[in-house]
C-alpha cells in the first residue's frame, strides 16, 4: 500500500448505478497514474447501495484494474456483516478490504480488537479506516497502532487530518499509514506516511499522482507547488458533504452525472475557473 488509491465515486443515472461510466472512470484513473482503486467506500455512497450493486462495483473495479490493487469497502457497524462482506469481496477478486472502525456503536478497546480479529480471520488483507468525523469516535493513536499491528492488517487509512496523531500512528506500526484526507497527505508523507486514499484524484488523478510521487521521492519544492495548486479544488470538494461536490465537478468535466442518492442531495456546479488546468 503506497501511492494514490482513489476512493471511487459510484456514478448513478436515473437512480441506477451507471456501470459504463464506472468503467470509464476506473480506466481514467489507471491511465493517469493512480496506483489502486477503492470501490464502495464512503465516497462511493456505499450505505445506499444494494448488495447486488455493491458486488457489481467491486467486480467492475477488479476487471478494469488488471493487476492494480483493488481495496473494497467491507466495513459496517456489525462484525458479522463485515465478515460476510470480506468473504464476498474476496470471492469477487478484491485484493484488500477497507474496514472502517465501527460507527455509531462506539466500541471499547476490547471490542475493536475482537472486531478486527474476526474480520481478518476471513483471510482478506485489511486496511483499517479511522475517520472520527463519520464514526463519532476518535480512538487513541496507541490503540490504532495496536490494531494496525494485528495479524491480517496491512495498512491504515488515517482521516483525522491531525499530523501529530498521524505521526504517532506511523511511529507505532510497521503497517503502511495512508492519509484519508487530501489536504494532509503531503505533510503525513513527510513524517512517514506512504500515500493517500483520495477523493480529489477522482477529479484530478494525474496531478494527485504527481504530487504523491514527488512527496515520496523527496522532491519537496515540486510537491509543495502541486499541493498548493490542488488546495482550492480540495477546499471546494469538502465545502459540502462528500461526494456531492466531487460528482458536481466530474459532471462539469463530462465524466459522469452529478446524481447522488438520498439522503444526500446534489449541489450546483463548481465556481468558474476552479477546474482550469486540472485535466
Amino acid at each position: 500500500m503506497r501511492g494514490v488509491h482513489t476512493a471511487l465515486v459510484t456514478p448513478f443515472r436515473d437512480g441506477r448505478v451507471d456501470l459504463d461510466a464506472y468503467r470509464r472512470l476506473a480506466i481514467r484513473q489507471l491511465e493517469n497514474g493512480t496506483t489502486g482503486l477503492v470501490p464502495c467506500g464512503t465516497t462511493g455512497e456505499t450505505p445506499t447501495l444494494t448488495e447486488a450493486e455493491w458486488a457489481d462495483c467491486i467486480r467492475c473495479a477488479v476487471e478494469i484494474a488488471d493487476g492494480a490493487p483493488v481495496t473494497a469497502g467491507i466495513g459496517t457497524n456489525c462484525t458479522r456483516t463485515s465478515v460476510e462482506n470480506a468473504e464476498k469481496a474476496q470471492e469477487l477478486g478484491a485484493d484488500l478490504g477497507l474496514l472502517v472502525l465501527p460507527y455509531y456503536n462506539k466500541p471499547n478497546p476490547a471490542g475493536h480488537r475482537a472486531n478486527v480479529a474476526a474480520v481478518a480471520a476471513a483471510g482478506l488483507p485489511l486496511v483499517l479506516y479511522h475517520v472520527p468525523g463519520r464514526t463519532g469516535q476518535r480512538v487513541s493513536a496507541g490503540l490504532l497502532a495496536e490494531l494496525a499491528n494485528m495479524d491480517g492488517v496491512v495498512a491504515v487509512k488515517e482521516a483525522t487530518g491531525d499530523i501529530r496523531y498521524g505521526s504517532d500512528v506511523v511511529a507505532g506500526t510497521e503497517a503502511a499509514v495512508l492519509s484519508g484526507d487530501d489536504f494532509s497527505f503531503f505533510p503525513l508523507i513527510a513524517v512517514g506516511g506512504r500515500g493517500v486514499i483520495s477523493v480529489v484524484s477522482n477529479v484530478a488523478p494525474r496531478m494527485t499522482a504527481e504530487l504523491c510521487a514527488a512527496a515520496l521521492e523527496g522532491r519537496l519544492a515540486e510537491a509543495r507547488e502541486l499541493h498548493h495548486r490542488l488546495m482550492p479544488l480540495v477546499d471546494w470538494l469538502f465545502s459540502d458533504t462528500n461526494p456531492a461536490p466531487c460528482k458536481s465537478a466530474m459532471a462539469a468535466m463530462g465524466l459522469c452525472s452529478p446524481e447522488v442518492r438520498l439522503p444526500l442531495a446534489p449541489i450546483g456546479p463548481p465556481p468558474a475557473g476552479l477546474l482550469d488546468g486540472i485535466g
